[in-house]
């Protein structure tokens, strides 16, 4: 009888090889990969590395660090150069403030362990500056296009304005505040202009009409007044052309404020904004019992109902 032959696993054997030989595989390239990433990690830090310095690199180095203060004011060096000479020297700087003192005390550690200790004194707090305020300057620059020193000091006193020491203001207080803030000089026009400048008071009494009448007209815009600053007094520049617009008697074509809008179909705002745009003329009645503003109205429309013979 013949002998059996033994059973062949290699069925059941391989498929268990092949799982480790992949296993092995995979941890070998795994492996590899961790080997380039050194490499490139080497490299990139070989790189940032500074380079050696040869031997007359170095010797010109030290010779420089013999001559710092040279090379520190030098025309070539710029701040950040300098900058850059303080990181590399400066390790660490340690302040301490003794305001009572009026010092600080500095501890430098310099790149390579050397201590520099020095102390520093600090300046004293000064007050405040003593200033005119702004509102003031700003007006003051406004008259002085307009009015000489004496005039402007006149116009801050009243208002109750004070310099920066708290005193009135004089014509030369005016002139040192100018001159400080470096306000040029009022210079007269080389052309007056026409008219003497009045108060509204001495205006009505020329023009023969109440005071309160010629302010309404004034802040009406019938009448043209100079004001400095707004709440200063009004003035009006007495002129021939402004006599004239004061009448007793109103001239022929001129009618009152209703007839005026009849003729001209509009409404009374409407008039009075030609008439302070200068498109119609008008008078100021002063006298009578009708005062008032006349007006010069040129009817040139055709009647409809009007025919010629």
């Amino acid at each position: 009888m013949r002998p059996r032959k033994p059973e062949r696993r290699y069925r059941a054997v391989e498929p268990e090889n092949r799982l480790v030989a992949r296993g092995l595989e995979s941890e070998w390239e795994q492996r590899l990969r961790e080997v380039d990433q050194a490499r490139a990690e080497l490299t990139r830090r070989q790189q940032q590395r500074p380079a050696a310095l040869t031997a007359g690199e170095q010797q010109a180095l030290l010779a420089l660090g013999q001559d710092l203060k040279r090379v520190w004011f030098a025309p070539t060096t710029t701040p950040r150069d300098q900058k850059e000479l303080l990181r590399s020297l400066v390790e660490e700087v340690i302040i301490a403030v003794f305001r009572d003192d009026y010092r600080a005390h500095l501890t430098l550690r310099w790149r390579g362990g050397q201590l520099t200790e020095l102390d520093v004194h600090l300046p004293r707090s000064r007050p405040a500056t003593v200033r005119t305020d702004e509102e003031t300057l700003a007006l003051l620059r406004r008259l002085a296009a307009r009015h000489p020193d004496e005039v402007i000091a006149g116009i801050l006193n009243r208002q109750g304005r004070t310099t920066a020491q708290s005193l009135p203001f004089t014509a030369n207080l005016v002139g040192n505040t100018r001159r400080h803030w470096n306000i040029p000089r009022y210079e007269p026009p080389a052309e007056q202009p026409v008219g003497e400048l009045m108060s509204i008071k001495q205006a009505a009494v020329v023009l023969n009409m109440a005071p309160s009448t010629l302010h309404r007209w004034v802040n009406d815009g019938f009448v043209v007044g100079e004001q400095v600053t707004p709440g200063a007094p009004w003035q009006i520049r007495m002129s021939d052309d402004l006599a004239r617009q004061f009448v007793e008697d109103a001239p022929e074509g001129y009618v009152v404020m209703q007839e005026a809008t009849k003729r001209l179909g509009v409404s009374r705002q409407t008039v009075l904004q030609r008439v302070k745009r200068g498109e119609l003329e008008a008078v100021h009645v002063c006298q009578g019992r009708r005062k008032g503003l006349r007006i010069r109205v040129i009817d040139d429309k055709p009647d409809l109902f009007s025919h010629t013979s």
